[in-house]
């Protein structure tokens, strides 16, 4: 079998306002995401996403398409698709960083695989640990009354952990995290994501007020490429502290670990470059006995189908310690695969069917297709 052509996709998918995410560093309130298909001359194609957005990733649909078609496209053309391993580090030596348009292509090489094989992806990572990924529910740093409505429906659709962003302003931080906490009561698991918010002092401190409140976890509360302060602020708090945006590869996760900077890293498929590569990062912290989650960019049903693969396959990730974040198709008000991804009661389900389990519905996608012209 070999790659003959590349298609790229764009498309812009309508975001639900009500649930738009606000952070420190801006609103996710839509996501103008890159769709790819890698052809073959045995007509079996693979699906992947590029679901990056410039402000957290540096990367956009323009970089993606442009590098795929100068330089991913022809480095991967003629070559056979089920060389997964070599072919993602080829491309990791074809283009430095951009790591969410490789990781498309690296999925899209896993769905050729298991729809050659027959087989689901996570039979092809060795098989489930697990009959379901438990997800949580991550809430938007909203006013603190609507912060405590999209709380009430979480618990609705059968949520039993989420997280509060914080990071934006102290006095609505402590008030977001104490109505959510009064909305859903004691039962249920709350953790807070500052987006790399805080100062080290600042960080400190309010991750020691906010524990009054019940918090279980503190997600990346100072910027990334500090590991000292991150593990300077994990020495004085009571709470396990998860690393997002310090990890993207595995050398990040080795440097963390050794510094006992955290207690858990989130991973994505996106952020690592693959399935392969966030796997690499989730047995650092299986073997440095360090828990792992895995973390959203609010992806559409393919990215979305990755993690769900990862999530079953890989015993390095601990969603019952810290539930996953699977959750990008409940932001969006379409769906654009023929068949929607089982995500329900607070845990996403294995896709059906070989490969990714995925397959989109050209229709819904001409309609939220859109122009690369500038």
């Amino acid at each position: 079998m070999k790659i003959t052509h590349i298609e790229t996709i764009p498309v812009r998918v309508p975001i639900r306002p009500e649930l738009a995410i606000r952070a420190r560093a801006g609103t996710h309130s839509v996501s103008p995401f890159l769709l790819v298909r890698v052809h073959t001359d045995e007509q079996i194609y693979g699906l992947g996403e590029v679901s990056c957005t410039p402000r957290w990733s540096g990367e956009d649909q323009f970089t993606a398409a442009h590098f795929i078609r100068t330089i991913l496209e022809p480095a991967l053309t003629g070559e056979n698709p089920r060389d997964i391993e070599r072919l993602t580090a080829r491309m990791r030596g074809a283009v430095a960083g951009n790591p969410f348009t490789r990781a498309a292509l690296e999925m899209a090489l896993w769905d050729i695989l298991g729809k050659s094989a027959g087989l689901p992806v996570y039979r092809l990572l060795g098989g489930p640990v697990r009959d379901a990924v438990p997800i949580k529910w991550s809430i938007s740093g909203a006013e603190p009354a609507r912060a405590a409505e999209i709380a009430r429906w979480a618990v609705q659709q059968g949520f039993t952990t989420m997280k509060v962003k914080v990071g934006i302003d102290p006095a609505q931080d402590i008030a977001r995290v104490c109505a959510v906490r009064e909305a859903i009561g004691s039962d249920v698991r709350l953790g807070i994501d500052a987006n790399g918010a805080w100062p080290p002092r600042t960080a400190v401190r309010m991750i020691r007020r906010l524990t009054e409140f019940g918090i279980y976890f503190a997600e990346q509360p100072v910027p990334p490429g500090d590991v000292a302060a991150l593990a300077d602020v994990r020495r004085q708090v009571a709470v396990p502290i998860l690393a997002d945006e310090s990890v993207y590869s595995p050398e990040d996760a080795l440097a963390l670990a050794r510094a006992h900077a955290a207690d858990a890293f989130s991973i994505y498929t996106g952020k690592a470059a693959g399935i392969g590569p966030a796997r690499k990062i989730a047995a650092i912290a299986e073997s440095a006995i360090l828990g792992a989650t895995i973390g959203s960019n609010l992806e559409l049903g393919i990215g979305t189908a990755a993690m769900i693969h990862l999530g079953l396959s890989t015993a390095g990730i601990t969603p019952d310690d810290y539930p996953c974040d699977i959750i990008g198709p409940f932001y969006y008000a379409d769906e654009i695969l023929t068949h929607p991804l089982r995500l329900a009661g607070g845990q996403a389900l294995p896709p059906e069917g070989p490969g990714l389990g995925v397959e989109l519905d050209d229709e819904k996608v001409r309609e939220y297709r859109v122009s690369l012209t500038p």
